[in-house]
C-alpha cells in the first residue's frame, strides 16, 4: 500500500467479495470476485468459486500472477502442466487443502463433490487471463493443419460451439455433463497410476 492511499481520509480496509459478480453460468455455477477494483487497498486478489459436480473452471493460464487455490467447501480435482518437465500434475483437494499454479502454467479445476465452494487467490491486484477456448477459436485453422497436420474441416467443426470465452463448463448446451466428466476424471485418473499417492491428502 502507498502512504498516499494509507493516510486518505477514503480508505477502506474491509470488502465483500460476494458482490461483484464475474462469471455466471447458472444459479449454481458462479464466480464473484474481490480485487484492486472493488477494494484498493488489497495487495491480493482472489475469485469466489462455486460450483457442482461434473463443472470445472475451463483451462486457462496466468500472465502476470501466482495463484493458489483453497477449498473450503467440497472435494475437487486441479491439474496443471509443468513445462519443465513436460508433464502433468494432479491433486485431488478437500477442505483446508491448497493447490499451486504457477505464473503461466497452463491448468483447470474440476469438481468431484456434489457442491464445492473455493477460493483461488492470487499475488497481484488483478490477475491476467488467458482462455484456452479463445486461444482455440481465435487461431486459424490452417495455422493447426501446418503446424499439427490437422484436418481444418474437422478442426472447424470441432471449435465452432466457442462463440465466446467459456470460463466454467462444459457450455449450458452440452449434455450429459456430469456423466461425461465424471467419466473423463476416472479415465485420467486410471492412465496416472504413478501420481496415485500424491494426489491425495491424508486426512
Amino acid at each position: 500500500m502507498t502512504g498516499y492511499l494509507m493516510q486518505s481520509n477514503n480508505l477502506q480496509l474491509a470488502g465483500d467479495s460476494n458482490v461483484v459478480l464475474n462469471y455466471k453460468r447458472d444459479p449454481h455455477n458462479y464466480i464473484t470476485q474481490l480485487f484492486g477494483e472493488q477494494l484498493p487497498a488489497i495487495r491480493t486478489g482472489f475469485f469466489n468459486v462455486h460450483l457442482t459436480k461434473g463443472i470445472m473452471v475451463n483451462p486457462h493460464w496466468h500472465t502476470n500472477v501466482n495463484e493458489m487455490v483453497y477449498v473450503i467447501h467440497g472435494e475437487v480435482i486441479t491439474s496443471v502442466f509443468n513445462p519443465f518437465q513436460q508433464r502433468l500434475m494432479t491433486y485431488c483437494l478437500k477442505p483446508g487443502q491448497v493447490a499451486l499454479f504457477p505464473k503461466g502454467w497452463f491448468h483447470w479445476i474440476i469438481t468431484q463433490s456434489e457442491h464445492a465452494h473455493i477460493l483461488t487467490i492470487f499475488d497481484e491486484p488483478t490477475p491476467d487471463i488467458v482462455y484456452a477456448s479463445d486461444f482455440l477459436r481465435c487461431t486459424p485453422k490452417e495455422v493447426f493443419k501446418q503446424a499439427y497436420c490437422i484436418n481444418e474441416e474437422e478442426y472447424e467443426r470441432a471449435v465452432a460451439p466457442l462463440k465466446e470465452s467459456v470460463i466454467l463448463g462444459p457450455p449450458l448446451d452440452c449434455f450429459p455433463a456430469n456423466a461425461h466428466m465424471a467419466s473423463a476424471n476416472q479415465q485420467h485418473m486410471a492412465n496416472q497410476p504413478h501420481m496415485a499417492n500424491s494426489m491425495h491428502f491424508a486426512r
